[in-house]
């Protein structure tokens, strides 16, 4: 046990060091005040936080005022914990969700979590506007998002922890395709997220079609369980077995157009990638009429399926050890950023560690 927790919450600095949104691509360390807890919430110091594109494009493109302490693929160890919480003590090595729904409102009724009021805030914070706060020593996790805090096993690390958070959000997107055993399904694109599909869609019986532009995350996805692994600019449609379904893990709109020439009739298409708003794209709608072709959304975690993404990567089967490649201190976050928004052929997740 480490020896700041033998002193429980006296030994809680009263600043802390945080790596703060001032606008685009401007992001500076400063010293921040650690944030305060009420009776119903928790202090959680941070061990590891992931980098997630959709963090990437606020800060490259600006869609939100500043400041703000971004990161929400967060894990760490509680070292606060408010009076009237039970089922949480100093010391507990948890996972955190920022999001979590109603699970009463319209939405939740339609499980569009994704859509609920509730869901849309942002939960845990290190100060300013709500908007994760991983990318800080301390965050705080309030009350309407505790539903979310998983504990961590023993055997398991943080860093697997940190990744509960996006391997949730490509499993909700697996169970959005109507799949049988022994369906055909392309993944475009094998970076993390693609690699998360292609391993998903393996366990669930599906044979798989890895492409990218990258040799090295082809044999990867075979690792992974792909069936077949096919450099992008090679993929043909008579080297191909027919497609049940495509998913499009890059945000490319001529890999959706060729996705739903190349599904079967009946088949599915689902853009994972394209969370930029204002781009039009061309479709052959006759595709979807005719051809009864469907076009499916997924975006963001499904909170009921938590327990069975924690079963998944503590038990291994989704291993994410093997997507992890690079780690970064706190202070070279905008470092961290740079490489996830602009990656090598040896990167592929990229963390912040303290």
């Amino acid at each position: 046990m480490p020896l700041w927790l033998n002193f429980g919450v006296l030994d809680i600095p009263k600043t802390m060091r945080a790596v703060v949104y001032r606008g685009v691509n401007d992001l500076r360390v400063e010293t921040v005040p650690v944030p305060r807890t009420g009776a119903n919430e928790l202090l959680v110091k941070v061990a590891v936080c992931g980098v997630c594109p959709t963090d990437i494009k606020k800060i490259q493109y600006g869609t939100v005022p500043p400041p703000r302490i971004f990161g929400h693929e967060t894990a760490g160890t509680i070292v606060r914990v408010g009076p009237r919480l039970r089922g949480f003590k100093t010391g507990d090595r948890v996972a955190l969700h920022h999001h979590v729904p109603c699970l009463k409102c319209h939405y939740c009724r339609h499980h569009a979590f994704a859509q609920c009021e509730t869901y849309k805030r942002t939960g845990i914070t290190s100060g300013f506007e709500p908007a994760g706060g991983g990318y800080a020593e301390y965050v705080r996790v309030m009350d309407f998002v505790l539903p979310g805090v998983v504990k961590i096993p023993a055997r398991n690390t943080f860093e697997e922890g940190a990744m509960l958070e996006p391997v949730n959000t490509v499993l909700k997107a697996v169970k959005r395709l109507n799949l049988l055993r022994g369906d055909v399904v392309l993944v475009a694109g094998q970076g993390p997220i693609g690699l998360m599909f292609t391993r998903l869609l393996k366990l669930q019986g599906v044979k798989v079609i890895a492409t990218d532009l990258i040799e090295p995350r082809l044999r990867l996805a075979k690792k992974f369980g792909a069936h077949w692994a096919v450099l992008a600019n090679k993929l043909t449609a008579t080297a191909l077995p027919r497609l049940d379904a495509a998913v499009i893990a890059v945000p490319s709109d001529a890999a959706v157009k060729q996705a739903l020439q190349l599904v079967r009739g009946a088949g599915q298409v689902l853009p994972f990638a394209h969370t930029k708003r204002g781009a039009l794209s061309e479709i052959d709608l006759a595709s979807v009429c005719l051809d009864e072709k469907d076009l499916i959304g997924s975006y963001s975690c499904d909170f009921t399926l938590q327990r069975e993404v924690a079963q998944l990567v503590f038990s291994r089967k989704m291993d994410v050890r093997g997507l992890i490649t690079h780690r970064f201190p706190l202070a070279e976050t905008a470092d961290a950023i740079k490489l996830a928004a602009n990656p090598k052929p040896d990167s592929l997740k990229i963390l912040t560690v303290q």
